[in-house]
């Protein structure tokens, strides 16, 4: 039976009754029958808690502007599935997509009543190793899913891995410390080949898991440093290599450290394997901190009030937008705010504290099973700070329409919280 694109999603979260389920023998036992060809000559990794997504942009965005063909893969999406598979930064085709599902479905011996039962996350992955196999690619950039160790991209070994930034979030996949998620995302490394540590306070247990490896570490501000001043940043490597950099066209002050990591990787890449190293190094990174873009990472959509909208969803990524928010200039701050019940909200509350000025809650429990009611996320936020200022709604439509209903000109709306508050958003900004 010939299936849709929106067919096949469906069918595959009928498939296996866990919507998550670490582990590499299933997908590595269908990848194995598929051929297991090498999605590209070289292939980078990104890891970590935070910053992966806008990480593995910087990185298409440079190994294009090197004149390389370049497969990335992504997730989750924002408003096509087509999104997190993309080569020479073009979205994958419905078409190619099923052509590639169907030739997973006959290796995993769907007819069979042994069939291998994969996830939804397992179906996507496989379908970018396939669609990268068949592109003749120079690099793939491979985002984690959840963790390093057991998730289904690390079936691939990586020429160099990314950790970007290691906190608390999925502790109950990962563990309940930033020693134990250390461990984990410290999985997608491999014997004698780089593995960059973007963040400059690295948990020990990252580190000793990346030395029982023998993974060639290279830390952020111990092997590798930047530098901001007025007009722009320098990167600067120990083995001497020092570039004057533009800033990213990613706005937040996040990204550098994004940015960092990225070209470290492509600095010990190149290194090790000069056949597709550009010609001018420099030339090639500023172009690509020119032309990289990663919707809803402090995305601005303009209008009046501005609305910005940012994927950010746990403590860590709410400090982030909370050092962006203190260098913007003095504006009250409305902020669209829903949630999933499984992460900290009451530790992203905490985070952005009184630079909210309204909070505008909105419920996540009719778009997804795993989001929050707005009951509850009230709760929590007058649990939280119980001086605040807010009003809920059902949903994020509704409580945008809120937002920009009250918000004067001169203040400015924050839309974030979830990929399902910044895909609602971008939708109806697109409709």
């Amino acid at each position: 039976m010939t299936r849709t694109l929106s067919q096949w999603l469906a069918y595959q979260e009928s498939v296996n009754v866990h919507s998550i389920e670490l582990g590499l023998d299933r997908v590595c036992e269908v990848w194995q029958r598929m051929g297991a060809p090498a999605p590209a000559k070289q292939v980078i990794i990104v890891g970590g808690t935070n910053g992966k997504g806008s990480t593995v942009a910087l990185l298409e965005a440079m190994l294009s502007a090197a004149g390389l063909r370049v497969g990335a893969f992504t997730s989750p999406h924002l408003l096509d599935y087509n999104e997190r598979i993309r080569i020479d930064r073009v979205n994958a085709g419905d078409a190619a997509l099923v052509a590639s599902f169907e030739r997973i479905e006959a290796a995993r011996g769907a007819d069979r009543d042994d069939a291998i039962p994969l996830t939804y996350f397992e179906f996507g992955t496989l379908a970018a190793l396939d669609l990268f196999a068949c592109a003749a690619l120079d690099v793939a950039v491979l985002e984690v899913g959840l963790g390093g160790r057991l998730d289904a991209v690390n079936i691939i070994d990586a020429d160099v891995a990314i950790v970007t930034t290691v906190d608390l979030d999925h502790m109950e996949w990962l563990g309940p410390d930033r020693d134990s998620i250390g461990r984990e995302k410290a999985g997608i490394a491999r014997h004698g080949r780089p593995a960059i540590v973007g963040e400059l306070d690295p948990p020990a247990g990252l580190l000793n898991a990346l030395a029982a490896c023998a993974a060639r570490v290279e830390r952020a501000g111990v092997d590798f440093h930047t530098e901001r001043h007025m007009d722009g940043w320098r990167w600067r490597h120990r083995d001497g290599t020092t570039m004057e950099l533009p800033d990213p066209a990613l706005v937040a002050p996040v990204q550098h450290a994004n940015a960092a990591a990225a070209i470290a990787a492509l600095h010990a890449l190149w290194r090790d394997d000069e056949s597709i190293a550009p010609k001018d190094f420099l030339a090639t990174v500023c172009a690509g901190l020119h032309a990289v873009r990663a919707p809803a990472r402090l995305q601005s959509l303009g209008g009046d009030p501005g609305l910005i909208v940012d994927v950010g969803h746990n403590p860590q990524a709410a400090r982030a937008l909370a050092e962006w928010l203190d260098a913007q200039p003095p504006a009250r701050v409305h902020a669209v705010y829903g949630a999933l019940a499984d992460k900290d909200v009451a530790g992203v509350i905490a985070a952005l504290g009184a630079r909210i000025d309204h909070w505008h809650l909105a419920g996540l429990d009719q778009a997804t099973p795993r989001g929050l009611a707005v009951a509850s996320l009230a709760e929590i936020l007058q649990q939280t700070l119980p001086q605040a200022s807010f009003d809920m709604h059902p949903d994020v439509p509704s409580a945008l329409a809120a937002a920009r209903s009250t918000t004067r000109p001169v203040e400015r709306i924050l839309a974030f919280g979830s990929f399902f508050v910044a895909s609602a958003v971008l939708a109806e900004r697109s409709n």
